[in-house]
């Protein structure tokens, strides 16, 4: 699945680079009887549009058709991230410092292992957050299991 995968990024970030826009998750698997090939795309100079959205999913589906990489039938959904987008790659943290983040820990730090605060950097292989309390944590990458962006109003 790996290989696909890699295949398919490989294929969509020139499409992606033609367009303005950057890949930020991509996600291939099973889903019922079908295969679900989920794109989430971004723009850092403004909001991802539906026109965006669309002409992605043509151009990548066009791409795929020709170049025939995947085996199975097979469904393309492409979106923004949304405003509560999940941060799973270092370079996400590096992007939203300064945002606010939820984030789920494997381990309780300190007795819990849910943390809302500023996200304010990181550091190699841990980020650094000022909990709602003014109290900065340390969270090492490997130990975090989920983080988002939380949506302020």
């Amino acid at each position: 699945m790996a290989e696909v995968t890699g295949e398919i990024r490989r294929l969509l970030d020139p499409i992606l680079a033609s367009l303005g826009l950057s890949l930020w998750e991509l996600d291939f698997r099973k889903s019922g009887p079908r295969w679900l090939l989920r794109v989430f795309i971004d723009r850092t100079d403004g909001g991802v549009t539906l026109e965006d959205c669309v002409a992605v999913s043509r151009d990548l589906s066009a791409t795929l058709d020709v170049e025939d990489i995947i085996a199975h039938t097979y469904t393309i959904e492409v979106s923004s991230p949304g405003l509560d987008r999940a941060l799973t790659i270092p370079e996400h943290f590096d992007r939203f410092a300064g945002s606010l983040v939820r984030v789920k820990t494997f381990q309780p730090i300190d007795g819990q292992k849910v943390f809302i605060g500023r996200l304010l950097a990181r550091d190699g292989e841990k980020i650094a957050i000022e909990l709602e309390t003014g109290t900065r944590l340390e969270i090492p990458l490997r130990e975090i299991t989920k983080a988002a962006l939380e949506v302020e109003f």
